[in-house]
């Protein structure tokens, strides 16, 4: 068993953490295949540790057919061949924690792929037979049973059912996948399908990973009594605060993962988890138990406008909220799943990013000096937050939504099964941009997998390296100042004018976020950091600085 020993004893390592998310196949393609992999991570640490971050996360890097991201998966305790091996796996593992980078891998636990042997086995074998119960199959509706046994949608189109062909040629039973068909849910009913994923969890851990992040936390125990109820939303102002809903959020799920933190405590230290839990914020606690996976996501900021008033709001009933589950808040700006923040700040007040994202991408023009200049002083303000930060690969260059890629070139379910309507999270999925130039800008030694905009030679590392006051340096400087000044998991409210946010940490540490037009006055003391230059001492628009006293 790899035992982390650099780190053994440090259970609470996690709680104040600067995450890094990795999207394996967009971040360095090492074998110029157009598709970013293991090795190519493996190759870029030197600069993940200058970046001084405490911990990656790697999105799926497992064996699929990609309907999804990768979120589609064949095999839970594998790499996909295109990305590496479980040696490869095994040396980046070394090389991080050499560098005191800790690994987080994510979990898929709601769904499977259609290729896994699981499916493969549920499709050939007998409806009501053990390999079925692995699954949710049903019987369809209607004479003959061709209609869907329930009105529920998916995630990425009209309906969460498929019908399969049976052994014998005619048509068959129906299966749920609350996302593409290609993604057949699993029935967490089963004691088997409990005991394979304590299997995977320890299988990686036992490779030396520190901690795992939970797609779809909410989502795995479903009550499928018959008859099924009409569900046609999944928007989350219809899940009720009992835990009563069919397929989301229900009591019964927080059983899993008491399961699962008796196997993190197999370890020193414990392995963490974070939940992805799209729940309303009530219910969020339960999942960041000590006695379940102990943190779960706050994605309140990906949704609250560039407004003091509103940024104070989601901040304090965050930190309350963690208090309840004596966890400590998450912090995120951008992800795989979103439009880049440094976009959704550009935006003219009232667009909608959604919306403007399916025009041409242009229309109506993003404001680049205040998108940018807005997402550095909103991720600085994070930063200085009690609590862990989760940063996106691309987001320490400054990277805007790349917009305008090609109906043709789109990859994203969101696009292919919701009827060309959404384009869905290409757009911050692009590779990244490490060189100024060459024919995916060092990303690799042919075409990205995804195509590039021509502007991101001006976004590049290489570029950023050598410009004084880049996005990229002040991310180095900013979380090099946040480990140094980081304190007890508190902070203290000081009362100033309205579009201004200013707390103090332990030790005298200030952070002053200008949300106004006007530049203002700062307090006496020594401004450490600031996310754009002081006009004649004073903090511009857009701006937060850090100070001690």
């Amino acid at each position: 068993m790899a035992e982390n020993t650099f780190l053994a004893g440090d259970a609470h390592w996690w709680r104040q953490a600067v995450v890094y998310q990795i999207y394996p196949r967009s971040f360095k393609d090492s074998n110029a295949d157009g598709m970013g992999d293991i090795p190519g991570i493996t190759s870029k640490m030197d600069y993940l540790a200058q970046l001084g971050i405490d911990a990656i996360w790697l999105s799926p890097f497992y064996p699929s057919a990609l309907a999804d991201g990768g979120y589609d998966v064949d095999d839970y305790r594998n790499v996909d061949p295109r990305l590496g091996t479980l040696a490869d796996f095994d040396v980046m593992v070394g090389a991080a924690h050499g560098a005191n980078i800790r690994v987080f891998v994510d979990i898929v636990p709601n769904h499977s792929s259609n290729r896994h042997v699981w499916f493969r086995d549920a499709v050939a074998a007998a409806p009501g037979s053990p390999e079925r119960a692995r699954y949710i199959f049903r019987e369809g509706k209607g004479a003959h049973g061709e209609l869907a046994p329930s009105d529920w949608p998916s995630h990425f189109g009209p309906t969460a059912w498929t019908r399969i062909i049976e052994a014998n040629g005619e048509p068959g039973q129906w299966y749920l996948h609350l996302f593409a068909p290609e993604q057949p849910d699993f029935n967490w009913d089963n004691p088997e399908v409990i005991q394979d994923f304590e299997t995977t969890l320890r299988f990686w851990a036992d490779r030396g990973v520190d901690g795992f992040r939970i797609d779809v936390a909410h989502a795995l125990k479903k009550d499928m009594t018959e008859p099924l109820p009409s569900v046609t939303s999944f928007a989350m102002e219809n899940i009720p605060l009992d835990g009563s809903h069919p397929l989301f959020d229900r009591d019964d799920v927080h059983e899993i993962y008491r399961g699962w933190r008796t196997v993190f405590n197999e370890y020193d230290p414990p392995r963490v988890a974070v939940a992805e839990a799209w729940v309303p914020a009530e219910r969020r606690p339960k999942y960041a138990g000590a006695d379940e996976l102990g943190q779960a996501f706050n994605f309140d900021l990906l949704g609250t406008p560039w407004s003091a008033k509103k940024f104070h709001q989601t901040i304090e009933f965050n930190i309350d909220l963690a208090a309840k589950s004596h966890s400590s808040s998450t912090w995120v700006l951008s992800n795989h799943d979103v439009i880049r923040h440094a976009t959704r700040y550009g935006l003219p007040k009232k667009v909608n990013s959604d919306n403007w994202l399916m025009s041409d991408g242009k229309t109506p023009e993003i404001d680049l000096e205040q998108g940018l200049s807005r997402a550095r002083a909103a991720t600085m303000l994070i930063m200085a937050l009690p609590g862990s930060t989760y940063i996106y690969q691309g987001e320490e260059l400054g990277l805007f939504e790349v917009a305008d890629i090609q109906d043709a070139d789109l990859q994203d379910p969101m696009w292919l099964r919701g009827g060309k309507t959404k384009k869905g999270r290409d757009g911050c999925r692009v590779p990244l941009p490490w060189a100024k130039a060459g024919s995916s800008f060092g990303f690799g030694d042919g075409p990205s997998h995804l195509p590039q905009p021509f502007w991101f030679p001006a976004y590049s590392v290489e570029f950023e390296e050598s410009q004084s006051g880049s996005t990229l340096k002040m991310y180095r400087e900013m979380i090099a100042l946040r480990a140094q000044l980081q304190g007890a998991e508190t902070l203290e409210w000081v009362k100033s004018r309205k579009k201004v946010v200013h707390f103090t940490r332990p030790g005298g540490w200030h952070s002053i976020t200008n949300f106004g037009k006007k530049s203002i006055e700062l307090p006496a003391g020594t401004v450490v950091i600031s996310s754009g230059p002081l006009v004649e001492g004073k903090l511009p628009a857009h701006t937060t600085a850090w100070i001690t006293e």
